[in-house]
């Protein structure tokens, strides 16, 4: 169902990127920066240091990707604090964290907040008209929840053998 309700104070949103790609999400940031001055930003560390060092955006850093941080803002995805993730990650190099870029983008999938993964699909986001409605993403804990209990109310209890 689509809320019309316009949102008080911004999106919360996480940039990620790449060692690879971090020329790639300067570029777009410095070209979105009055649009990303709008709303409340998060980073993995060197990204982070990287916007705010170099176009003055308010950023709260978490640690580097490899590091914890991909999990951090995964964790903060889960809780329902961040609701776009920015992410452009290499597709064409290995990383020793590739499980956490994983876990992060199923997390982003499974809460239903958007994600980009390339500069066109950033652009079309930051600058559509839904940006400035209302969303809810979609916790899936306690619909889980629900049907684990749904399904042990359904399975018969073993029986038990007395000696």
């Amino acid at each position: 169902m689509v809320n019309d309700l316009t949102t008080p104070a911004g999106r919360r949103i996480a940039l990620i990127a790449h060692d690879n790609k971090k020329q790639d999400m300067l570029e777009w940031a410095e070209y979105n920066l009055a649009l990303l001055a709008e709303h409340e930003l998060f980073a993995t560390a060197t990204t982070g240091r990287l916007l705010h060092d170099n176009l003055g955006l308010d950023v709260t850093c978490f640690r580097s990707g490899p590091f914890g941080g991909d999990q951090q803002i995964g964790a903060r995805i889960a809780e329902g604090e961040i609701d776009l993730l920015v992410f452009f990650w290499d597709p064409l190099e290995p990383h020793p964290h590739d499980p956490d870029v994983k876990a992060l983008l199923r997390v982003a999938v499974v809460c239903n907040i958007p994600v980009a993964c390339n500069r066109a699909t950033a652009d079309f986001i930051i600058s559509s008209h839904l940006m400035s409605r209302a969303h809810e993403p979609w916790d899936p804990a306690p619909e889980r929840e629900l049907q684990d209990q749904e399904l042990r109310e359904l399975t018969p209890e073993p029986a038990t053998q007395s000696a």
